[in-house]
């Protein structure tokens, strides 16, 4: 059945941006046979100013001339290269589903045309890379910000997973009732951080843990002075427990590794040939004292006594542990 003559504008477009790109222009010809798939007729002086009128719309078409003359969409709302990174981040996710994984890719390569998106049909690997089974996740987030943005209290149901692989409830199944104050992304994973009703303080929450979350028509609790950086610190960093300044050594090979730990803002001393030295807080935890030890004979906490004693315990704990064996 013929289309409609006022759909013309609609599906010329539609062929420009599904089957055109720089390295792939249509001429006029082509546009015509395409059209006529979609029971539209069109003549050849009419294309030009079809042409004409997605240019007065927007659409940056362009015209190449070689042994024929073509046409093709010149850029769109996202280049090549920022699909292709944005493939990636999607790719290298542990929130999202395998399932989800390849919507997603899918509606962002409807975004190019047919053969550059051949090109985002890519794989990343991360090494040890596991995904949340979770499908829920994403109508949990949603479910979130919209409570954050609102002001709104929500509810849901948390859980743990069981040798099985079962999901095992906390409190029964029972509701956790929570006044949402942000989200944080940390270690590849979804915080909620919250004001908890039952415990009367701000906890957190694995978001891919969570399921069932309402938004309630209660009011959310104000948090005043609330900083979720220094939560952040304190909570996920190295800085959990008591803070401590400390005075610390490294070898010059992990500037790189302390720059990225730390910030610009640290300052480096040098020391020794081959070494330098920094002074920062952290706190007396195995946070810490493991990032320390991973770095091997390259690290050496210098001080204070109490830090030193506390790293002598912990190596002294796991060698009885394993002198055991």
């Amino acid at each position: 059945m013929p289309s409609s003559p006022k759909l013309k504008h609609l599906y010329l477009m539609k062929i420009l941006l599904d089957k055109t790109d720089p390295q792939n222009p249509m001429t006029v010809p082509e546009i015509i046979d395409d059209l006529a798939l979609y029971g539209i007729e069109a003549k050849r002086r009419a294309i030009y100013d079809d042409l004409n009128v997605l240019r007065v719309f927007g659409m940056d078409i362009k015209k190449v001339k070689s042994k024929t003359v073509g046409y093709f969409v010149a850029s769109r709302q996202f280049a090549l290269p920022e699909l292709k990174l944005l493939v990636d981040a999607v790719q290298s996710s542990r929130l999202i589903t395998s399932i989800k994984t390849d919507q997603l890719i899918q509606k962002l390569a409807s975004l190019t045309s047919v053969t550059q998106a051949k090109q985002l049909q890519r794989q990343v690997f991360v090494a040890g890379r596991a995904r949340t089974p979770n499908e829920s996740v994403y109508d949990n987030v949603d479910a979130i910000y919209a409570a954050i943005n609102d002001g709104k209290k929500i509810t849901f149901q948390y859980f743990d997973y069981d040798l099985q692989k079962n999901r095992i409830y906390r409190k029964g199944g029972g509701l956790y009732q929570a006044s949402p104050l942000a989200m944080l992304w940390n270690d590849d994973k979804y915080y909620l951080i919250a004001h908890c009703d039952e415990h009367n303080e701000i906890r957190h929450y694995r978001v891919d843990r969570m399921c069932n979350v309402t938004v309630l028509d209660a009011e959310a609790r104000v948090i005043e002075g609330f900083d979720i950086s220094e939560y952040e610190k304190h909570t996920f960093g190295m800085y959990r427990g008591e803070l401590i300044r400390a005075d610390l050594r490294f070898e010059v090979s992990l500037i790189n590794v302390i720059l990225d730990k730390f910030g610009w803002d640290v300052t480096l001393k040098p020391a020794e040939t081959g070494w330098f030295e920094i002074t920062v807080d952290v706190s007396v935890s195995l946070v810490f004292l493991g990032w320390m030890f991973q770095l091997g004979k390259s690290a050496v906490i210098k001080g204070p006594a109490k830090l030193v004693d506390a790293m002598r315990w912990h190596l002294s704990e796991n060698m009885e542990i394993y002198s055991r064996r």
